[in-house]
């Protein structure tokens, strides 16, 4: 049958000869092929790879696969299979032979058990034989459910791969995952059964086509940018994915996600990589470009929770009660809009803001991804007589329009005052013929634009580049990964973060308009009409707060009022010392709540007197200070690069001496001793930051500790009970020599230990905390909401 095929497809003119067909045979197996996805797009490109590839030389078969039974899913499929279409530039004849001969190398097969795969396998080998062909390689399509990629995965690498010598390429459609944890382990379970390059894990993002020409418009207009592709000359950059449809008949798949995961994790990060990656020297290799992708993630900074703003519609929560059966009262925390501000730490970038935006329900469908430039030009003649190339003074930018909007189309526009860009002429042509529309303020006449010569269909783009073998259009397990370990943190902190409700369509107005302050972004209306609340419970909630705590004085709030408050505090105890006696000492914990108080100084105390203060470490981990766990790697990562300070009086705990770790042979809590002694005024620090743990320890000084809870050694080595275990530790009488000792308590999870605190006495070998008493300074503690009252 399929020589057949090809000599009626040679009779038509489709193949020059017959003997390109030596080249090897393709089996495509489309698994769901009954499936929504399947026929909206799936089945429309793979006819398309055929129409594209006949002449190539390759021989095909098409595989439909589901669970359906043989009869039912067999007429569901070529119900499909005969409205596909050619595109309009293929003449009516050979798109008539090539769509029949299409359906006849398609077959339907219902794939369920182990047995069906090794008769899928049988089918296979025997066709190859009969008709005398060498197998090229084997495409598996999972238009499936994740829930349902281990099994089919266990399958077809038992019974179902191609002979050796020949390929597997095996597609993945998204979600990759919920999360960090659940995408490391969905990878886990697919690299049990595929190699690396043998998995091809979809972003239809990656096949639009505006989307796909971010790289080799950079890489063909490294003359005109690379002067100007850097912090110095950009603005910033938004990366935006808008819809005006709502999440009416998914909400069972969007409670589980939300705009975050579905858009923005993926989508819209990956068109982010494509602009913020170093270019390869050469952008056709796919290694290359893997690998300098993963960079630019390990460049990015940590997300916190006020790097986003977050909105759900006002017609979600009925939506979702009607059709996941909710109870009247339930509330759903999903977003339904987001707005995520990101940077860049690497030197192009840093300063640079990445806003990246995506919602439902809003006043137009439209995706561009837009670099606005930094304009220094003061024009003193009026703008209306100048010609727009030669004005310096108008918005200059880059625009990758992905499709619908104003434009209909997808286009690449560049400001005529920055550079007439090179384009591939074959695959891109310029507008003519300029009409009265406006991009972003201005006439279309302003920018050169360009449009795909023939717009392809995302997946008949991804489609191509499988058989191609082209993996830098595809997400890899590392990529992946850092991706989600991006995002996760973020995702974290704002599952129960009161969301925006907005009406929807243009009657949300300036509801959803947000700006950036300070690295953080924020509603530009802080008083919204409505805010959903899910946990019900308000800062006026508690007004009536004991004022004292263990004798001493408590500053309690929200967290994030907390943080600001204590922020404050900081900054005066600095700027009134420094006025005092010409320099600050601080000695600061590590761990996760202090690092939000890092950022907060960072963010906001412009006036605070870094120039004069010096930086202290009041416990470390004996690990190297370039280690993730190491507090001064957090206390570098969220503020000393952010501020400042001279490097000399940066004073970081001397863990790792003569290549080895807090070995005692080594001295180094002698040395640090003698450095805060040569420094510190009578080793009395103007300030100590304190945290306290679940067991009640504070510093590294843990419950029973046989160093430093008591004694005349100021520095000591101690030992944790959780991982890494060596520690090295200011000691309880140096602290408790400080001027001024503040103690930070964050969390519900310290809810039991403050409450067991308020109760005992001085007893710092139970809890090392209660042992905290400055001899002639002040001591003052700040618990948040959560910890005080649970």
């Amino acid at each position: 049958m399929l020589r057949r095929v090809l000599f009626t497809v040679l009779f038509m003119g489709a193949l020059p000869s017959l003997a390109e067909v030596s080249q090897g045979h393709i089996s495509v197996v489309l698994l769901g092929a009954t499936g929504d996805l399947a026929k909206k797009y799936l089945w429309q490109g793979l006819f398309q790879l055929y129409m594209d590839q006949v002449s190539s030389g390759h021989s095909f078969t098409f595989h439909g696969a589901a669970l359906t039974a043989l009869e039912p899913g067999q007429r569901l499929m070529f119900d499909v299979l005969k409205k596909l279409a050619c595109p309009p530039d293929e003449s009516p004849n050979r798109c008539a032979v090539l769509k029949d001969q299409f359906l006849k190398l398609s077959q339907y097969h219902q794939l369920k058990t182990a047995e069906n795969y090794t008769v899928l396998n049988r089918e296979i080998e025997t066709l190859l034989r009969q008709e005398g062909l060498k197998e090229a390689g084997r495409i598996f399509y999972f238009s499936v459910p994740p829930f349902a990629y281990t099994e089919i995965a266990r399958h077809i690498n038992s019974s179902c791969r191609p002979p050796p010598g020949a390929w597997l390429r095996v597609v993945l459609e998204k979600p990759f995952g919920h999360d960090l944890e659940s995408a490391q382990q969905l990878a886990a379970e697919l690299t049990s059964f595929f190699r690396e390059e043998e998995m091809y894990r979809v972003d239809h993002y990656l096949g639009k086509q505006a989307v796909a020409h971010i790289l080799p418009f950079r890489d063909q207009n490294r003359q005109f940018l690379d002067p100007i592709w850097n912090r110095h000359h950009v603005e910033r950059v938004e990366i935006v994915l808008k819809e005006t449809v709502d999440a009416k008949g998914r909400t069972s798949f969007y409670e589980q996600y939300g705009v975050i995961r579905d858009v923005l994790q993926n989508h819209l990060t990956e068109a982010l990589m494509f602009l913020a990656m170093e270019l390869p020297a050469n952008v056709s290799r796919a290694e290359e470009v893997l690998q300098r992708k993963l960079q630019a993630f390990q460049s990015l900074r940590g997300l916190e929770k006020n790097s986003a703003v977050l909105g759900q519609y006002q017609a979600y929560a009925s939506q979702v009660q009607e059709e996941l059966q909710k109870a009247q009262d339930y509330i759903s925390t999903t977003p339904t809009f987001a707005g995520v501000l990101i940077h860049s730490d690497n030197l192009r970038w840093e300063g640079v803001p990445f806003l990246l935006t995506s919602g439902k329900a809003l006043d137009e469908r439209v995706g561009y991804v837009r670099v606005l430039f930094k304009n220094r030009a003061y024009c003193t003649q009026s703008e209306t007589l100048r010609d727009a190339g030669q004005s310096q003074c108008k918005a200059k930018q880059i625009i990758f329009y992905i499709g619908h909007g104003a434009l209909k189309t997808p286009a690449v526009l560049v400001s005529r005052n920055l550079f007439r860009p090179v384009m591939p002429e074959g695959s891109w042509r310029e507008a003519v013929g300029q009409s009265d529309l406006h991009i972003f303020g201005q006439p279309l006449s302003d920018y050169y634009v360009y449009s795909p010569v023939k717009e392809r269909d995302a997946y008949s783009v991804l489609i191509s580049n499988i058989y191609h073998g082209r993996k830098d259009f595809f997400i890899t397990t590392e990529n992946l990964l850092a991706s989600w370990g991006f995002w996760t943190p973020l995702l974290d902190s704002i599952s129960h973060q009161p969301l925006r409700l907005y009406p929807g369509g243009v009657e949300n107005q300036h509801l959803l308009d947000f700006e950036m302050v300070n690295g953080e972004v924020a509603f530009t209306l802080a008083e919204p009409v409505e805010l959903l609340n899910p946990s019900g419970l308000m800062p006026s909630d508690y007004r009536t707060i004991q004022s004292k705590f263990r004798q001493s004085p408590l500053v309690s709030a929200w967290s994030e009022d907390l943080i600001s408050q204590l922020a404050s505090d900081i900054e005066k105890t600095a700027s009134r010392t420094v006025a005092h006696s010409g320099q600050f000492h601080l000695a600061l914990s590590g761990g996760s709540s202090p690092a939000v108080l890092f950022q907060r100084l960072a963010r906001h105390h412009y006036a605070f007197p870094w120039k004069h203060t010096h930086i202290w470490l009041v416990d470390e981990r004996c690990v190297p200070l370039s280690d993730t766990e190491s507090n001064f790697f957090s206390l570098h990562n969220h503020l000393l690069q952010n501020v400042r300070v001279p490097y000399f009086n940066v004073h970081p705990m001397p863990v790792h001496l003569n290549q080895r770790l807090c070995v005692e042979e080594d001295r180094g809590t002698e040395l640090y001793a003698k450095e805060i002694m040569a420094l510190v005024a009578n080793a009395s620090f103007d300030l100590v930051l304190l945290g306290v743990g679940t067991d009640g320890h504070t510093a590294s000084l843990f419950p029973r500790s046989e160093n430093g809870l008591e004694g005349a050694q100021t520095v000591v080595l101690t030992e944790s009970p959780v991982k890494p275990h060596q520690r090295m530790s200011l000691s309880l009488p140096l602290i408790n020599k400080a001027r001024q000792v503040f103690v930070l308590v964050l969390g519900k999870g310290k809810h039991d230990i403050t409450t067991l605190l308020s109760r005992v006495g001085h007893e710092p070998r139970k809890w090392p905390i209660s042992g905290v008493s400055p001899s002639s300074g002040q001591l003052v503690w700040y618990v948040d909401y959560e910890a005080l009252l649970g």
